[in-house]
């Protein structure tokens, strides 16, 4: 696996699961307990080796940083969510990030397949009689 540069929202993300999930990281201090020294993954700027602690505890708390730092490449298959846009790691041919947008995706299908189904009938359904003369 070939080491590139991490972006500026990988090393965002790194740092807060870093300060808020790290059991080996030191609030008061900065220091990484275990080493006593100040914690290796704060100040990471590419990928490749990481703190053994982070890679097995820390990281799968957020699966799609996980997939990009893991993955060969320059990122990791991303999606974006058809009703909220939202980026999400998915799962086959998943194309929702949620159950949520998925009822809302399939509502909005639904309503534009009876729309041109509306449209394809011959004469609608609300057309009125000639008026009487």
């Amino acid at each position: 696996m070939d080491a590139r540069e991490l972006t500026r929202d990988e090393k965002k993300k790194i740092r807060s699961l870093v300060m808020g999930m790290c059991a080996n990281y030191d609030r008061e201090s900065g220091l990484c307990l275990p080493l006593d020294c100040a914690c290796y993954m704060l100040h990471k700027c590419w990928t490749g080796a990481y703190c053994r602690y982070f890679r097995e505890a820390v990281l799968p708390l957020n699966p799609e940083l996980q997939a990009s730092l893991t993955t060969e490449g320059i990122s990791p298959e991303l999606r974006a969510c058809a009703v909220c846009g939202k980026a999400f790691l998915p799962e086959g041919r998943q194309a929702y990030c949620s159950d949520a947008c998925k009822a809302e995706g399939n509502r909005r299908k639904s309503r534009e397949r009876m729309r041109k189904m509306r449209e394809k009938r011959p004469g609608g359904c609300y057309d009125l009689p000639p008026p009487k003369a």
